[in-house]
């Protein structure tokens, strides 16, 4: 099983930003304990999907920390890497989205894979879970998380608000999500009419376990995509939740909704840094991580 991690948004932030500082007593980064977790829910191989010009820095500061533990491999999210044809602006700069990462490196995978976000502190749980679904099962899957759980004290979150039949997930709204007086307001990404749900609704922190069976359906939606936006070719972002959801519809294909008892992390906020480090802290006290991982 592969571990696929969407890293290449950290190329802006290496360079002494204070986003990559170490959330473990050893330096260790939050990426770090995804790669450790991963490791003993039988993972044995990790694909980091970078920008090509933090290669070095990347391989030197995270990289050689496993590659004695688990094979390592290394893909390029360019915006270069797009169908033939597609020519975009002269002024595009910003990247074209996590579903185009993951089309970065579909040569890199050659098996059932799972794919997390490096800025995600998922948990333990989680990764067992998933490991069972891709290694028992053969499903497509998505991790689920009680949404009142991720939000933070001040201030609107982007989450993938899940919604399913059974235990299948039907659909992901991508959404801000914020809580205003108690009551937990989502408004769509894509302008969609503003909803309210409750604490306890599943949210997607972007922790999907997929086949390689998605892949020939990846390479021509993202030309659907692009010829869909040809006329914002500049601002455009081809969303992987969107292309899980058209996928699963299009294909006939269930995506089983998983929920998790792990407790997500994340560094939204400054003030997130030290609630993270003061929870990894708690962990290692109860023997879930030791002290020193590597």
């Amino acid at each position: 099983m592969t571990l696929v991690i969407l890293a290449a948004g950290l190329g802006s932030r290496f360079g002494g930003l204070k986003q990559i500082e170490p959330v473990g007593p050893n330096g260790e980064f939050i990426i770090d304990y995804s790669i450790y977790d991963a490791i003993r829910a039988g993972f044995d191989k990790v694909v980091f999907i970078i920008k090509e010009d933090i290669y070095d820095v990347f391989r030197n500061t995270i990289g050689k920390r496993i590659e004695g533990k688990i094979e390592v491999e290394y893909a390029f999210q360019s915006l270069d890497v797009i169908p033939e044809g597609i020519v975009l602006p002269s002024n595009r700069v910003k990247p074209l989205g996590t579903a185009q990462a993951l089309y970065c490196a579909l040569d890199k995978i050659d098996g059932p894979f799972a794919i997390i976000s490096a800025d995600d502190f998922y948990g333990k749980e989680s990764f067992e879970l998933l490991g069972q679904s891709l290694k028992n099962n053969h499903e497509f899957s998505v991790i689920g998380y009680q949404l009142g759980n991720t939000l933070a004290e001040t201030g609107a979150v982007k989450r993938g608000v899940c919604f399913s039949e059974n235990g299948i997930l039907t659909k992901i709204i991508e959404s801000k999500v914020e809580r205003v007086n108690g009551i937990i307001s989502c408004e769509p990404i894509d302008g969609g009419a503003k909803y309210t749900v409750c604490e306890e609704h599943p949210v997607s922190m972007l922790m999907y376990g997929m086949q390689t069976d998605i892949f020939n359906y990846l390479r021509n939606d993202i030309k659907d995509f692009f010829n869909k936006n040809k006329d914002n070719l500049d601002k455009c972002e081809y969303y992987l939740p969107q292309v899980l959801s058209d996928y699963s519809k299009n294909c006939n294909v269930d995506v089983k909704l998983i929920m998790t008892p792990a407790v997500w992390r994340g560094v939204t906020y400054a003030a997130d840094l030290n609630d993270l480090k003061e929870y990894i802290r708690e962990l290692i006290d109860k023997g879930v991580y030791p002290e020193n991982l590597y």
